[in-house]
């Protein structure tokens, strides 16, 4: 009998969420078992500090891919907005999961305002795929979610994405980054830390607290970040065994937008902490749709694009899309970051 495969992950709620999902759907498929193995990453033993002071969201994958690269685990399952669009040379994507809800969410503190319907606006695809019906008394527009939180809120979010598009939305409002696990964070909501807490919706989803949404954010409104949404498992380049036991649970329609996502990432040349979202969307009729953006970090300026074509041209339109984004004024905010006072790694929180 075949030892079980040894699958690494970060030993957060949602960390250990997606890996049991990935053990149960290769399970599920007749594939090998699979044994979970705990990797505590930088990011985790830094909880205090702001991501863009330590070094961004990669510290949250690096342990993980060494112990890939070093044979100590056989594949690893992380949150695919944390991964750098350039891996390590030896490793690989060899599947995805189907995409949860991959929008931002405003969550208020209990028995505010509670779960809204999809919000208008939001793209017919993203809507149509992950609206759902709430209860009580609702936001359903930007509109409503201004006027609840008024001009000067407080609103937790670690980044700097988030921050340089919503600033452009509530230009008053104090914006402070949050650590922790999501229990932690809602609680501290909960006591009066924050009016409001901005975090992806697809977490919230997956570990039962979608009830605390308020308002899915509408992708003009706020963009998401590149991958967000989507688990992605990640082997060791060439090892057939893997692709052999993930090919079965790989998702075509997420690869196909996490593919052409990424790649408008690596055309701006950016990372997890730079004011980029991108969202791309496979309609009914095949074809692939992307959206990008590229915003000031104070929220002064934003460069908007939109491509759509087959969608086996995934990462051809990303990279077009990342290159029109830059010859439209990209450039220079993305300039204009990097030379910010106290920028860390070229970008600052």
């Amino acid at each position: 009998m075949a030892a079980p495969l040894r699958l690494g992950t970060r030993g957060s709620q949602l960390a250990l969420w997606q890996a049991n999902m990935v053990k149960a759907r290769i399970k599920a498929t007749g594939g090998p078992l699979c044994d979970i193995v705990v990797i505590k990453t930088s990011g985790d033993r830094l909880q205090q500090a702001p991501l863009s002071d330590v070094g961004g969201k990669r510290l949250f994958v690096k342990e993980i891919e060494d112990a890939l690269l070093r044979r100590d685990i056989d594949l690893a399952v992380h949150s695919s907005k944390d991964m750098p669009v350039v891996l390590p040379d030896g490793l690989a994507i060899a599947g995805v999961l189907p995409r949860e809800n991959p929008l931002d969410a405003v969550v208020l503190p209990f028995g505010e305002v509670r779960l809204a319907d999809a919000p208008d606006g939001t793209e017919a695809a993203v809507a149509g795929k992950y609206g759902a019906a709430g209860f009580g008394r609702t936001i359903e527009t930007i509109d409503d979610l201004v006027a609840a939180l008024g001009q000067t809120p407080a609103i937790g979010t670690g980044s700097v994405r988030r921050v340089a598009q919503l600033t452009r939305l509530l230009p008053n409002a104090r914006f402070t980054a949050i650590r922790g696990n999501l229990d932690t964070r809602l609680r501290r909501l909960d006591e009066g830390q924050h009016d409001a807490l901005v975090l992806a919706a697809a977490g919230l989803k997956r570990l039962g607290f979608g009830s605390r949404i308020a308002l899915a954010l509408p992708p003009a409104a706020c963009l998401p970040a590149p991958g967000q949404g989507i688990v992605a498992i990640e082997i060791r380049d060439g090892d057939e065994r893997m692709r052999s036991a993930l090919a079965a649970i790989d998702d075509a329609d997420a690869a196909t937008a996490l593919t052409a996502e990424r790649a408008v990432v690596t055309a701006l040349g950016g990372g997890c902490q730079t004011p980029v979202g991108a969202l791309a969307t496979v309609g009914p009729d095949d074809a692939l749709e992307i959206a990008g953006i590229v915003v000031a970090l104070d929220g002064s300026e934003a460069v908007h694009g939109r491509l759509k074509g087959p969608r086996v041209m995934a990462a051809e339109l990303g990279r077009r899309l990342g290159e029109q984004l830059l010859a439209d004024g990209g450039a220079e905010i993305l300039a204009g970051a990097k030379r910010a006072p106290g920028a860390v790694g070229g970008i600052q929180p």
